[in-house]
């Protein structure tokens, strides 16, 4: 009798240890995208459908080959690989912050601002209205639905809890208020600010928001009350066209890439902006020289660094005088609200967006010219070039992770 209890007892244990392994499997292939396994995801928007000559003229096409690229950055930090390619449309027309991921890396959105159609046989650009949802947890991803906002749909991003995000609608002078319901991603309401918006960047408590007035050099404050989202008309004088900002994870700043010269370099010095949100109303407290042309823009996990990505004239004329074959990113130092000037460090051609990994220790630089990513290591408070270029199908225009 005590031998059979024995064995009936090692039975038991051995069925409740493959019901744990089988469970535990099961939650892998259920979630293979959420953050806590080595994966982590960064998705990079490909635009075909805009070159430049020699001359630094653009150079149209209707070419359908965009695409939203997905690649993991977690397995190996300096090996990144793709995990998925979707053909969405997309365009470097815009803030290099049309696309992101949910914080617990479930879904992705990617924007389409623009599209290129041809009108009595000149090729220009009109504004799109479309918003792709993206399911991250399938194996490769897949496009679950098409949201329909308003007119060119640019900067956006989730707040902390992934419950809401905002878009901002560059050519309806709005901002869209999209309901987030796990996978489900419906538009509740829109903002009317009144002026052209390119980014939106929330608080990290998720009570206020942020948007960049880009021709009209200023940042909207906006309160957010769950899902209601207040402008008050208040407004924070920045620096000249703020295309893209951050908001630090402490609460404490924000700080808007002053791009100087709509969108492009012209060789002149350009800014960024320290704004006080702990102030009441939030205002600019600082202005840090970077360069010319500083249009990516992120700001690391711990809070401790940020970096500009400096066009600095590399889809100019190559006769220009403020030409450069390469570009650089520049590494800020933050300490509370003081934020000063680091090191810079050469990437490629005109490069666009940028990304932190979650550990903070590496940062990603989509080079659209030369098409391909650099990779950048962080060393303290210092950015460190690791020489290591991953080639990628096409010109990347935007890039994005799951930290806002």
């Amino acid at each position: 009798m005590c031998l059979q209890r024995h064995l009936s007892l090692i039975s038991k244990i051995l069925l409740i240890s493959l019901i744990a392994g089988l469970m535990s499997a099961c939650a892998d292939l259920m979630s293979p995208a959420i953050v806590g396994g080595k994966r982590e995801l960064i998705i990079i928007g490909i635009d075909e459908k805009q070159t430049y000559t020699d001359k630094g003229v653009a150079v149209l096409s209707q070419s359908a080959r965009d695409a939203l690229v997905v690649m993991d950055i977690g397995t190996d930090p300096l090996k990144p690989t793709i995990v998925g390619s979707l053909p969405l449309p997309n365009t470097i027309s815009g803030p290099p912050v049309n696309l992101a991921i949910s914080p617990d890396q479930s879904i992705a959105l990617l924007a389409n601002s623009t599209n290129v159609v041809s009108e009595a046989g000149v090729l220009r650009q009109v504004p799109d209205n479309r918003i792709f949802v993206v399911d991250l947890t399938t194996t490769p991803p897949t496009v679950i639905d098409t949201l329909l906002v308003g007119k060119q749909p640019s900067g956006l991003s989730f707040n902390k809890a992934g419950n809401l995000v905002l878009v901002a609608q560059r050519a309806d002078n709005s901002i869209g208020v999209l309901r987030v319901d796990g996978k489900k991603v419906s538009l509740i309401d829109t903002v009317i600010i009144g002026e052209q918006v390119s980014h939106v960047a929330f608080r990290p408590d998720g009570t206020g928001a942020f948007a960049t007035k880009f021709p009209g050099h200023k940042v909207a404050v906006l309160d957010v009350k769950g899902e209601k989202v207040t402008y008050n008309k208040y407004d924070v004088v920045v620096g000249l066209w703020p295309y893209n900002m951050g908001v630090a994870p402490n609460g404490k700043i924000a700080m808007t890439a002053d791009n100087g010269n709509a969108g492009a370099a012209d060789g002149h010095i350009d800014t960024i902006s320290v704004i006080d949100i702990e102030a009441n109303p939030p205002r600019t407290i600082d202005k840090v020289v970077v360069g010319d042309g500083p249009e990516g823009f992120a700001i690391s996990p711990s809070g401790q660094l940020a970096v500009a990505v400096l066009l600095k004239g590399t889809n100019a004329s190559k006769e220009a005088f403020f030409y450069n074959r390469n570009a650089t990113v520049v590494a800020l130092k933050i300490d509370g609200k003081k934020v000063t000037r680091g090191n810079e460090v050469d990437v490629r051609g005109l490069p666009e967006g940028v990304v932190f990994s979650r550990d903070g220790k590496y940062v990603y630089v989509g080079n659209f010219i030369d098409q391909d990513l650099s990779i950048l290591r962080v060393d303290g408070d210092q950015l460190v070039n690791t020489n290591i270029l991953i080639p990628l199908p096409g010109h990347p225009a935007s890039i994005r992770g799951s930290l806002q």
